[in-house]
């Protein structure tokens, strides 16, 4: 069962890390990241040991940056010796690391990024069960909980190009998701 994930990136790529974090938190998975958790006590080192040890999966954002940098390359290197599932995000035009080459990678752009994170979620939502959505009402703020879309109706709404819509159990107003990131729009 996937229930925590780390996210792997570098400083460059903290806006993508934070879009992915915000899309497993909708659909009710902690993520982790050692640029987006600090503590007073405990070295980079021991954060990234500690994130990588408890975490199910691993999620590597590899832009150009990402494939350069050590400090992911090393994280890949840790989730590889634990025999980590990784799921790999890489960007058009890059290669993946040699640890990692063999793995089918999502590929995305800046632009289709979002898409990306719909394949994120739908391949955790084949290995793993998640029941529940977490969703902030644009409307009034208050946040809610809710069954999850099953997938079907999620992938016939992608098809026609439409909203995933429900309802805020707190001000009663209609409430339209993203049906890649079950995150609300904004209403217009």
């Amino acid at each position: 069962m996937i229930t925590r994930v780390y996210i792997s990136h570098t400083e460059q790529d903290i806006g993508l890390a934070q879009e992915l974090e915000q899309a497993l938190w909708a659909v009710n998975l902690e993520s982790f990241s050692s640029l987006l958790k600090k503590t007073e006590s405990l070295s980079d080192a021991e954060l990234i040991s500690f994130g990588i040890r408890h975490s199910d999966c691993m999620v590597v954002i590899l832009t150009m940056d990402g494939v350069l940098s050590p400090k992911v390359n090393e994280e890949i290197g840790l989730a590889v010796g634990t025999d980590q599932l990784i799921i790999t995000l890489l960007e058009y035009g890059e290669k993946s690391p040699a640890l990692i080459s063999h793995l089918p990678a999502i590929g995305f752009s800046r632009e289709t990024y979002k898409d990306a994170l719909g394949v994120v979620i739908k391949d955790i939502r084949q290995l793993t069960k998640l029941d529940w959505l977490k969703i902030k009402c644009p409307h009034c703020g208050e946040e809610m909980t809710q069954y999850i879309t099953p997938q079907e109706e999620v992938e016939k709404v992608l098809l026609e190009g439409t909203d995933l819509k429900t309802i805020c159990s707190y001000c009663e107003n209609d409430v339209f998701l993203d049906p890649r990131t079950f995150r609300p729009r904004t209403p217009k």
